[in-house]
């Protein structure tokens, strides 16, 4: 992890053009053959953006940045305080079947970071709180403590749980499976070791996270490994959630490769729901996703999915399509606007093959 005071911004930005760091969705993360760490305090990615991250999405991301003499935003307040934050407001027009289409313009979601760092590069402190919409809600609270050559940490607190690729679209099929999204941190302890291409973390949480039934006693643990290639990357990632109520077996793989300008992602999940004493469900889904790069600041992303809610029911699979393209016209800002279309066998509601079309600005520091 590159922090502050490392490196001039003219040497991080040398790194970039080298293979140095990504920045942000993991189709940059594979675009640029990097790992999550690179550009996020969270080493399993997400929130708050390191000092690298900071200075790639305001020189490399947006298709015009805009220079000036007052230097680059790092969210550095003094020494060993950092803060950052995401804002997303959107519009959307759902069309259903046989009812009429209904539109919302909204506050998607408010969110601000902030980071404490009393010894430089070793411990940490993180919040991620949401303050928008309805009242604050605390979404990660944690320590990390890092190894002095930075190759494995601990971390303990409120924390999202690593499984997968952690998209930037909360609502993929994906997480219907694996109910482990940015939206349902979980308490409890990660370990994480990182060595050249290797990339691994074990958890133990409170099974709360992936959607169990509320538990004073139940725990999940968590698995996860993966390669990363400058070229490509695979990994795979395993939780059992022992709850009282419920047991939960998931499994995913996943991995992403590149060709030219565009950038691959695919995820296999699958989960064992097994509800005492009236047996269980097994649940699948799919993730092929493909990003072209078509000018710098200018992303086409085209995602087909699909989920199976019971492989023991036949001719129940839902499948989604979607065409995103997303601008970034100048640092700190993101244009996104696109359609969802959900679709499947003529037996499922028609609330399950609806088309969403949606517009969203993305503030971001």
């Amino acid at each position: 992890m590159i922090r502050r005071g490392t490196f001039s911004a003219g040497l991080l930005i040398l790194a970039i053009l080298l293979g140095g760091r990504a920045f942000a969705e993991p189709y940059l993360a594979v675009r640029y053959g990097l790992k999550c760490e690179s550009c996020h305090v969270n080493p399993t990615g997400g929130g708050l953006r390191t000092d690298f991250g900071d200075v790639f999405s305001q020189t490399e991301l947006p298709a015009h940045p805009i220079r000036g003499s007052w230097g680059l935003w790092t969210g550095e307040v003094t020494k060993w305080l950092r803060v950052g934050g995401n804002f997303r407001y959107d519009a959307t027009l759902t069309q259903t079947p046989g009812a009429p289409s209904t539109h919302s313009l909204q506050m998607n979601q408010g969110r601000v970071y902030a980071e404490a760092e009393p010894i430089a590069n070793r411990l940490i402190f993180y919040v991620d709180e949401q303050v928008t919409p309805g009242d604050p809600i605390n979404q990660e609270a944690y320590a990390i403590l890092w190894s002095a050559e930075h190759d494995w940490y601990l971390k303990a607190g409120r924390m999202y749980l690593p499984f997968g690729f952690r998209l930037q679209d909360q609502t993929a099929f994906v997480y219907d499976v694996s109910s482990i999204t940015m939206y349902s941190p979980d308490n409890g302890l990660e370990f994480g070791w990182l060595h050249n291409h290797w990339d691994a973390q074990v958890t133990v949480s409170s099974a709360t996270a992936a959607g169990s039934l509320p538990s004073t006693s139940g725990k999940e643990y968590g698995l996860q490994a993966s390669y990363v290639e400058s070229g490509w990357r695979v990994g795979v990632a395993a939780h059992d959630d022992d709850s009282p109520f419920a047991r939960r077996k998931i499994l995913g793989i996943f991995g992403g490769t590149r060709t030219g300008p565009v950038t691959w992602l695919g995820e296999l999940d699958s989960v064992e729901n097994e509800y005492a004493p009236v047996g269980g469900v097994t649940q699948a889904s799919a993730l092929l996703e493909g990003d072209w790069l078509i000018a710098q600041g200018n992303n086409l992303k085209v995602s087909l999915e699909r989920f199976d809610p019971d492989r023991d029911v036949h001719d129940n699979q839902r499948t989604r399509l979607s065409f995103v393209y997303e601008l970034t016209p100048v640092q700190f800002v993101q244009l996104r606007t696109g359609v969802r279309d959900y679709y499947g066998p003529p037996n499922i509601p028609p609330s399950q093959r609806t088309t969403l079309f949606f517009f969203e600005l993305h503030g971001f520091f």
